[in-house]
């Protein structure tokens, strides 16, 4: 069996033999006519007139400080697209941690918003390739997740309070094409960055593969503009300086002049690269403003052979407007990558203190 993993169109014309399968509340093992036969779940109490294939199981309830399967899939195959929702509290204390092919450690270790570019716990509307975030909450990924023996995606629930989540994982049974690389995500962040030091993106990446796009989660600190920072790629052995560097914040992620249109900052979301999001406590360049940014590499993959590291200075203005001043941050960045390599990225550690947005 084979698939087509290209983006665009051209794909669905070709009749691979891969064999669609979902997993949800409804069918949690994915299993070939096995969907809406649940007696018992979240749903029994209004189904309970219509009976077993009315809805019975629309979500599962994850308990407090616990984890829960979403899928255990074996076999060849890919992911192909992810829905979900919650309420937004729940942000940032779920967690996803997805293994591919019995790895050690997680590939994908990430809280579910900032997969989804909602790092705020306040939701935003995101209109992308990859990612889409529609009404009222709908989280959707269409990142392909290849894998060659199994498939395992968790969510883990690190809040005192349980919380109840809908969801559906869509994949195809098939074989992946040769020199695939394995899907990663990883967290890191700054609360607050020390004063002139950068914020890392992604370290520790070793081996080939290809950068395909972050989500920074940002808050201002300081009053004035604070996008002035480059965003640097050092690819394969880069030491002091990248091979790849940016010209400013902002112009990475597509935008140019501190994203003010008419004295207020403008929101966008594109395929590839947005703002979506902006937090307006005390109007234009006011201190404690939250901003929502991605990027995503698709068309402009950045490719590397042996590693990568990536960061992003956070730099403003001092009041003159003549001199670049250094920024203390709050910065939380989601890297997304292809790898060679099964196993986690060094990242963080995931706490519910860690990521708590306040």
């Amino acid at each position: 069996m084979t698939a087509g993993f290209e983006w665009g169109l051209d794909g669905i014309t070709q009749l691979s033999g891969a064999k669609s399968r979902s997993v949800s509340a409804e069918n949690p093992t994915g299993g070939k006519g096995m969907g809406g036969r649940a007696e018992t779940g979240t749903g029994v109490l209004p189904a309970s007139k219509l009976g077993v294939g009315w809805k019975v199981s629309p979500s599962i309830v994850i308990p407090a400080d616990s984890s829960r399967i979403l899928a255990d899939v074996k076999g060849r195959g890919k992911i192909s697209h992810i829905w979900l929702t919650t309420e937004p509290a729940r942000y940032r204390s779920l967690v996803f941690e997805f293994y591919w092919d019995d790895a050690a450690t997680p590939a994908v270790r990430i809280p579910v918003g900032d997969f989804f570019c909602n790092g705020w716990c306040d939701l935003a509307l995101v209109n992308s390739l990859p990612i889409a975030v529609n009404p009222a909450g709908g989280f959707n990924s269409y990142f392909p997740m290849p894998f060659f023996e199994r498939a395992q995606l968790l969510i883990r629930n690190l809040s005192d309070a349980d919380a109840v989540v809908y969801y559906q994982v869509d994949y195809l049974l098939c074989d992946p094409p040769e020199r695939t690389g394995y899907f990663h995500a990883v967290f890191n962040r700054s609360k607050p960055l020390p004063y002139k030091s950068v914020h890392t993106i992604a370290d520790g990446v070793r081996g080939r593969g290809h950068y395909v796009g972050a989500y920074l989660a940002w808050q201002s600190n300081s009053n004035g503009w604070w996008g002035e920072g480059e965003v640097k790629f050092y690819i394969d052995g880069d030491d002091e300086f990248p091979t790849v560097c940016g010209t400013g914040t902002e112009d990475y992620f597509g935008g140019a002049w501190n994203f003010d249109m008419g004295g207020a900052y403008r929101e966008y979301s594109t395929a590839f690269l947005g703002l979506p999001q902006v937090i307006r406590p005390d109007g234009l360049y006011r201190s404690q403003q939250r901003f929502g940014m991605y990027r995503w590499h698709i068309p402009d993959t950045i490719c590397f052979e042996t590693d990568l590291r990536v960061t992003v200075q956070a730099l403003g203005w001092r009041e003159t407007g003549k001199e670049y001043l250094p920024l203390q941050d709050d910065i939380a960045s989601s890297a997304f990558l292809y790898l060679e390599e099964k196993n986690g990225i060094p990242g963080a550690e995931l706490t519910k203190e860690y990521l708590e947005v306040v």
